[in-house]
């Protein structure tokens, strides 16, 4: 009969995400995890495997979650969906703009990192962009069966343009951009959208 682990696994992966985030995936030892979580490489390998395993479980947990929070962001009824949409985008913003450490987002900076050379990884950074772009395209569709987005414009074009320019704010912001220029990107992006001929952007 297996004893049962003596640790909070979420709080071990909690530690390690930290880490992985801060430092990067290669920059990271398992010492370094080791140490800060208070756990010996034995106990941390037996639950978790080696560190590109740990680092999968950490990568994919942190995507599920960013996937769930937007998710939460952007469903509702089509009566909402615009000040969803602009709350979402803005909030972004904000949030990279809040962002003084410049760690920038674990997706990206994982996916820069190793997508090149790890297919887990890669596909994990695949799937978490098109679930994100799908929920964008959802919560257009909403937005032009209200009235508040042109009904002829390609709901999934503009969903990838939306996207990029999310990607984009939070690149430019682990650059340095001034919390000024990260919110009047995202002011900008949302003005462009295609509007129905008679719709009041007030």
């Amino acid at each position: 009969m297996a004893r049962p682990r003596k640790f909070d696994e979420r709080q071990v992966l909690d530690t390690a995400r930290e880490r992985f985030w801060s430092g990067g995936y290669a920059a990271t030892r398992m010492d370094d995890i080791a140490e800060a979580t208070g756990l010996g490489k034995g106990s941390l390998y037996g639950a978790f495997g080696g560190k590109q395993e740990l680092f999968h479980r950490v990568f994919d947990d942190y995507c599920g979650a960013v996937v769930d929070g937007v998710s939460k962001q952007l469903c509702g009824g089509d009566a909402d969906a615009y000040a969803r949409l602009s709350a979402h985008v803005h909030a972004v913003a904000a949030a990279t703009a809040a962002d003084t450490a410049r760690r920038g987002c674990l997706l990206a900076k994982g996916t820069a990192e190793l997508a090149e050379h790890d297919e887990t990884v890669a596909q994990r950074a695949h799937t978490t962009i098109e679930a994100l772009r799908a929920l964008l395209e959802d919560d257009i569709a909403a937005c032009q069966r209200n009235g508040d987005i042109d009904a002829d414009a390609d709901p999934g074009k503009l969903a990838v343009l939306v996207l990029a320019v999310l990607r984009g704010i939070e690149a430019l912001g682990k650059a340095g951009a001034s919390e000024e220029t990260l919110t009047g990107i995202a002011a900008t992006a949302l003005a462009v959208l295609p509007r129905p001929p008679t719709a009041d952007r007030g």
